[in-house]
C-alpha cells in the first residue's frame, strides 16, 4: 500500500499542477508576417526580419509590429488560448496558473501584415 501511495502521489500532483496549455501548446508561437510592399525590414518584439517571413515569438509578450521603412504600427492583440480551459473544466486550478505565469494561456493570429502606404 505505501509503494502505490508512493507512486500516486508525484503521479496526481503532476497532473495537477501542470498546465494543459503548456503541455499541448507550448510557451512559443510561431507567427507569419508580411507586409505591403513586401520585402520590407520589420520588427516584431526583438526579432528583425525582412518580409515574408516567420517569427517564433515567446506567448504571453505584448507584440508591436513595426518598420523604420514605414509610419504605421501594427498592435499584435493576444487572446486567450482555448486549451487553457481544460484546466478549468478538469479542476485543475494549479495548472491554470502554471500557464498564466509561464504565458501559454495566450495565443496569436497566426498571420500578421503590416500595411504601409507611401
Amino acid at each position: 500500500m505505501k509503494k502505490r501511495l508512493l507512486i500516486a502521489i508525484p503521479l496526481i500532483s503532476a497532473v495537477m499542477f501542470s498546465g494543459c496549455a503548456t503541455i499541448l501548446s507550448g510557451t512559443t508561437q510561431k507567427i507569419s508576417v508580411s507586409s505591403t510592399p513586401s520585402k520590407m525590414e520589420v520588427e516584431l518584439g526583438n526579432t528583425k526580419v525582412v518580409t515574408p517571413s516567420i517569427i517564433t515569438v515567446d506567448r504571453g509578450e505584448d507584440l508591436i509590429l513595426k518598420s523604420a521603412n514605414c509610419s504605421e504600427q501594427k498592435i499584435v492583440a493576444k487572446k486567450i488560448n482555448p486549451v487553457f480551459f481544460v484546466n478549468i473544466l478538469s479542476g485543475g486550478a494549479f495548472g491554470s496558473t502554471t500557464d498564466y505565469s509561464s504565458g501559454a494561456m495566450w495565443k496569436y493570429d497566426e498571420n500578421i501584415k503590416l500595411e504601409c502606404n507611401k
